[in-house]
């Protein structure tokens, strides 16, 4: 990428989208967008074969109920948590027919069409789902949509934007795991100017207490004062964000995801949600940031 190019966020119709594209398709190396359309429709014949089929595995039952993911399901079950038809079941393999009642720490569960929702967080919500001290929740946001769903990964109180939310617990786990490297997109203000050699700096790695911190792409927002910074990450540090600028001397005023796992906040105004479309589904479920299985 030209030097130009590193310094500010291009503005488009969606500059988000553009930014990136910038980032990714101009290291070369890269796929045709071919390529992505033979990936896709694989990926339509896979998505057919998640319809139940009895008997289901116990390990999968769980996991279409939206208990947990199928790795997890082995934890829960070898625990004694799980009964089907009254009696303690140890063993993930163990074959569950549609007329069976299966029980997981007592509560009665079923398989479930799975769900997709993306809320655009407003401040001062916790990401949890449920709060003692009865405090505003992400949940409170979805009201009757939320029911049997779950956050996908956490933002702080004071952090704003893209949220996903899922019964799904096979891809909250591929989203969640270090491997899968989700980008994500934030929108960051901080009290004082951010200098050009700090936005190199944000490149080149903060030291942090779990490691050396590397954004992918940082950049000032064009329009805006050097207050305003963009940074692409692909790892999930807790407050990673906050922390990196903290390093460098700046406090973190406004934090906002804009991008996650190429969902942007489009039409989606804050504290407001939308149901993912089923082609979005299939590229979180198939896709890594490559476009590669």
């Amino acid at each position: 990428m030209q030097k130009t190019e590193r310094n500010t966020i291009t503005k488009s119709r969606n500059p988000i989208i553009t930014y990136l594209c910038q980032v990714k398709f101009n290291k070369g190396n890269r796929k045709p967008k071919n390529f992505f359309q033979k990936k896709e429709s694989r990926a339509k014949k896979q998505l057919k074969t998640e319809v139940p089929t009895w008997p289901m595995r116990l390990n999968r039952y769980l996991s279409q109920s939206g208990v947990c993911s199928r790795r997890n399901a082995r934890t829960h079950i070898e625990a004694g948590e799980v009964q089907v038809n009254g009696e303690v079941i140890l063993e993930m393999g163990h074959r569950v027919n549609e007329t069976d009642e299966v029980l997981f720490n007592n509560e009665k569960i079923s398989p479930r069409q799975k769900t997709y929702i993306l809320l655009n967080k407003p401040k001062n919500t916790i990401t949890t789902t449920s709060d003692p001290q009865g405090r505003k929740t992400v949940m409170d946001c979805l009201g009757p949509d939320g029911k049997h769903l779950y956050p996908v990964g956490r933002l702080d109180r004071l952090t704003t934007g893209l949220l996903l939310f899922t019964n799904d617990g096979d891809l909250a786990q591929k989203l969640a795991h270090p491997s899968y490297e989700v980008e994500k997109l934030y929108a960051v203000e901080t009290d004082k100017p951010v200098s050009p050699r700090d936005i190199e700096h944000l490149m080149y790695g903060v030291e942090l207490e779990e490691g050396t911190a590397k954004a992918d792409a940082a950049a000032y927002i064009e329009g805006k004062t050097k207050h305003h910074v963009g940074i692409k990450i692909h790892f999930g540090w807790n407050r990673v964000v906050r922390r990196m600028f903290k390093a460098l001397g700046y406090e973190v005023v406004k934090l906002d995801r804009t991008m996650y796992a190429g969902l942007t906040k489009m039409n989606v105004p804050r504290g407001k949600f939308r149901y993912l479309k089923e082609e979005e589904v299939r590229r979180l479920k198939y896709f890594n940031k490559f476009g590669e299985k």
